[in-house]
């Protein structure tokens, strides 16, 4: 199985790699993509005893010119693709009344239109494959989460465009589909869950009583890519431990929970 990963150097991306690595071993094929340089070369080192092809790709996807680059990348150093991991974003909290317009454009320019960019370069390739896209969206998508009005938006327009593809490239046998992560513990968040009461009170509101793990979304994001998901395409899968159905009871109705 080829796949192309992008944000693979931590969290959600490479636990991903991981577990595609680990199961498949020398059958898998991996196109590593990130602009961070050196974590990036650390994680592929860290892959390779899997025995696992590894490639890697630096790059900003906010370019619109990478996304095109980076699958041809893929194309070359793996001999074809099956899947896509879109999993690169970014996180910014400024309400809205403050918020400048460059950096609501590059919210958008890196959590949603890359994965459009990824799938329109990728096209033939996972047409001839009948493969698989899953974009990292976001619990956010769905909810309202201020000071994040730029990154929701982003996050919800992600979806809508995935079930676009998903629509549209059906008939060409490719399946586009979402994972929503609820609170998760990757690098990106790790230093506001360093805070002991936020991290409490975020458990609280989980009905599972724990954060999410970068592999609990890998896990999810494998099963969609695979051929056991062979017939799921166009949905937006909350891995959240429950906490979008949490509204009544974190209110207090019915007594609380």
């Amino acid at each position: 199985m080829n796949v192309l990963i992008t944000g693979a150097a931590s969290g959600i991306g490479l636990a991903l790699a991981g577990i595609l690595a680990a199961k498949a071993g020398p059958r898998a094929g991996l196109m590593l993509v990130d602009r961070d340089a050196a974590r990036l070369n650390e994680a592929a080192e860290q892959l390779r005893g899997t025995g696992a092809r590894i490639f890697t790709g630096i790059g900003d996807l906010a370019d619109p010119l990478e996304p095109a680059r980076v699958v041809e990348q893929a194309a070359r150093d793996l001999g074809g693709l099956d899947g896509i991991a879109s999993n690169a974003g970014i996180i910014q909290s400024a309400p809205l009344t403050s918020l400048e317009v460059a950096d609501f454009d590059r919210i958008f320019a890196i959590n949603a239109r890359p994965t459009w960019l990824l799938g329109k370069a990728a096209h033939g390739l996972l047409k001839q494959s009948r493969g698989a896209i899953v974009a990292t969206a976001s619990l956010s998508a769905e909810h309202p989460t201020p000071p994040l009005g730029a990154y929701s938006a982003s996050k919800a327009a992600l979806v809508m465009l995935v079930q676009q593809m998903a629509v549209e490239w059906g008939p060409d046998g490719i399946r586009c589909n979402c994972v929503s992560p609820g609170p998760t513990l990757t690098p990106m968040t790790a230093t506001a869950y360093a805070n002991p009461k936020l991290k409490q009170q975020r458990e609280a509101n989980i009905p599972l009583r724990r954060l999410g793990q970068p592999t609990d979304i890998a896990n999810a994001i494998a099963f969609l890519m695979s051929p056991e998901g062979a017939f799921i395409s166009g949905v937006n899968l909350m891995v959240d431990g429950g906490m979008s159905q949490y509204l009544m009871p974190a209110t207090g109705s019915g007594g609380g929970h």
